[in-house]
């Protein structure tokens, strides 16, 4: 996990999280290639996901 919090049980495990990242970074990235500034997100989006889940 890239945080330092404590983990919470509605968290993703590392094996679900990496079957759903490659969806989440391609989303991403076609959102990125259409910002005007072209800057990058600067949140985790697996921090994200795990917050809905929460």
């Amino acid at each position: 996990m890239s945080s330092p919090r404590k983990p919470y049980p509605s968290d993703l495990s590392d094996a679900r999280w990496e079957l759903i990242a490659p969806a989440l970074h391609a989303w991403r990235k076609a959102r990125l290639d259409r910002r005007p500034t072209g800057q990058p997100a600067s949140v985790d989006l697996r921090e994200v996901f795990n917050a809905i889940l929460y």
